[in-house]
């Protein structure tokens, strides 16, 4: 899955969705203006791994938009325009915060359920999306996922449903003990960490095993030239 990176994005609105699909065996990977650092709101530098130039729907599981004050401006416009091509091959795409803002106004929420920020604040985008809009921390709308600025678990959650990350019963579970801090969800989300190392690991030592088959095959034939 695809991250996009630039000047100013909101440091906390992806991390809960990134850290759970790497370790369910996803790569993130970062997509730049450029290949130039960007600096976080936070103040962290980053390097993308890659140009937006580079970035291919057909390769990606899902982009994901954070904000970012370029997003009001024409700064962000590319990346919106990369959301387009996303969701015409039928790729999704999750936004949060600015980043709605931004989708918006390419006109990517006019006939789809969204939320945001608030209302008022995508009317600013010139959008005909208005009766779409939705009171709730994140909506799902078939490949468009869109949250508000303070809600990246609820944000994270309808990301991990929508690729199908976690069971019903451990996304419950995870979205408790995250947003709530439900302490009596945690043997469910603990249970489902240790069953999901456990086949990570499983895997890794196939593909290990797979790659020796096939040295020792080579080598084998190498011996019988």
């Amino acid at each position: 899955m695809h991250v996009a990176v630039y000047d100013g994005l909101a440091d906390w609105e992806p991390g809960h969705a990134t850290a759970e699909l790497r370790q369910n065996g996803y790569r993130v990977v970062t997509v730049g203006p450029g290949t130039g650092p960007v600096t976080t709101a936070g103040g962290l530098r980053l390097l993308p791994d890659i140009a937006l130039g580079q970035l291919r729907p057909e390769e990606s599981a899902l982009l994901l938009l954070t904000g970012a004050d370029g997003w009001y401006g024409e700064e962000l416009t590319p990346f919106a325009a990369a959301a387009r091509r996303f969701l015409d091959a039928r790729v999704p795409v999750a936004a949060i915060c600015g980043a709605v803002h931004g989708i918006a106004r390419e006109g990517l929420l006019d006939d789809r359920a969204h939320t945001g920020a608030a209302p008022e604040v995508l009317t600013m985008s010139g959008y005909a999306g208005a009766a779409h809009y939705r009171d709730a921390d994140a909506v799902t709308d078939g490949d468009v996922i869109t949250a508000g600025p303070t809600d990246p678990e609820a944000f994270a959650r309808e990301i991990f449903a929508r690729l199908g990350v976690f069971t019903p019963e451990v996304l419950a579970a995870w979205f408790r003990l995250f947003a709530d801090s439900d302490a009596s969800a945690y043997p469910v989300v603990a249970a489902a960490q240790e069953a999901r190392a456990a086949a990570l690991g499983a895997e890794r030592a196939e593909r290990a095993e797979r790659a020796e088959r096939a040295e020792r095959a080579e080598r084998a034939e190498q011996a019988g030239e």
